[in-house]
């Protein structure tokens, strides 16, 4: 995995090979923070980044600046590597070893983005218990976005505050907002 823009653009990283992951593939990223650079100032931005894995998507906006950022995971060894390579790069990125469905249940913490990439076989309804509980508690800052990635064979435009999808290769992000 590389980080593909900002201070450490170009910077390789690498995962121990037995993390339960997938990581967002450079052209889908790249897509992602085009995005992403149109719509805000990502150095303003606290993120919090659900079902983190590497660290991929955390270690790509502390790159271009943002401030805080919280990632969750459940397994103790991608919180583990999160930690030690947010240390060693000097980023600004707390890794929380959670279930993210206990996490969003009962943190208080507010994001300008929250960015979900649940594993692609997680139930429909799984998924979209993760907008809900984002948007019944709150949790989005005002002009807030909810990403979820996803399957290509997976179309999340019937939940509610949907408002956009792109499709990179085998890969979908789906945009959630609030409402006016």
């Amino acid at each position: 995995m590389r980080i593909i823009a900002g201070t450490y653009k170009g910077k390789r990283l690498t995962a121990p090979k037995k993390l339960p992951v997938r990581p967002t593939t450079d052209m889908a990223k790249e897509g992602l923070f085009n995005i992403l650079n149109n719509r805000y100032y990502l150095e303003h931005l606290k993120i919090l980044d659900l079902f983190s894995g590497t660290g991929n998507i955390s270690f790509e906006f502390a790159s271009r600046g943002s401030k805080s950022i919280i990632a969750v995971d459940s397994y103790a060894s991608c919180v583990q590597f999160i930690s030690k390579t947010a240390k060693e790069l000097g980023f600004p990125i707390q890794a929380i070893k959670s279930d993210v469905f206990k996490f969003l249940e009962r943190t208080s913490e507010k994001a300008d983005i929250v960015f979900a990439d649940p594993p692609y076989n997680l139930p429909f309804d799984e998924v979209a218990k993760i907008v809900l509980l984002v948007f019944e508690r709150k949790l989005l800052l005002e002009d807030g976005l909810l990403i979820i990635e996803h399957s290509d064979q997976t179309d999340l435009s019937t939940i509610e505050h949907f408002s956009e999808a792109r499709k990179y290769g085998g890969s979908v992000f789906s945009f959630f907002i609030k409402p006016e």
